[in-house]
């Protein structure tokens, strides 16, 4: 059975090693077995995004993503570590404009991660994210530190890829709402 609270003590001895591949582990070992988290956290028929850890020094998100739901290019200030346990989600990377004076960005990378997959994304990385299914998709998201909280995040416009103040509004309207409520919290 999947526990919140020893999987967030897993997740701060992993991060105490300060080293990416153990904190990676302990995702993997939750995500191998879906239909433990889904019996402790519960089955979404639509987008849904709870916050299940906050403090200074972890954040444990669990993502329910909505059917073809995405996000506008946007940063963390965090690592992140993502975690799939059921359908997917394709992440798009992207970088700066070297010089660009509006901040804009280009694709640089992609990956898509499905069921038992694990992705680690380090502190300044910019991507955004789509869910390509025609059903919601289930991810647990790790990061080392206060996300809500962060300061200085952006987000990038999807016309024009200028950047502006990170909105978790605009970034991701299914999930938007959700997390302005818990940031504020």
């Amino acid at each position: 059975m999947f526990d919140v609270e020893r999987f967030a003590d897993d997740c701060r001895a992993a991060l105490a090693e300060r080293g990416s591949e153990a904190i990676r582990e302990v995702v993997r070992r939750a995500v191998s077995d879906p239909g433990a988290i889904i019996a402790a956290l519960g089955e979404h028929e639509a987008a849904f995004a709870q916050v299940l850890v906050r403090t200074k020094e972890l954040t444990i998100l669990n993502g329910v993503w909505g059917f073809r739901q995405w996000t506008l290019p946007h940063n963390h200030h965090h690592r992140a570590i993502i975690g799939i346990y059921g359908g997917g989600e394709d992440n798009i990377y992207w970088r700066r404009l070297p010089g660009d004076a509006r901040g804009r960005v280009e694709a640089a990378g992609a990956a898509s991660l499905r069921t038992g997959d694990v992705g680690v994304l380090g502190k300044d990385i910019i991507h955004s994210v789509t869910n390509p299914l025609d059903r919601v998709s289930y991810a647990i998201h790790v990061y080392d530190g206060d996300f809500l909280a962060a300061e200085g995040k952006s987000c990038w416009d999807a016309e024009t890829l200028e950047e502006q103040p990170y909105d978790a509004a605009l970034v991701s309207p299914m999930f938007g709402q959700s997390l302005v409520r818990h940031a504020q919290a």
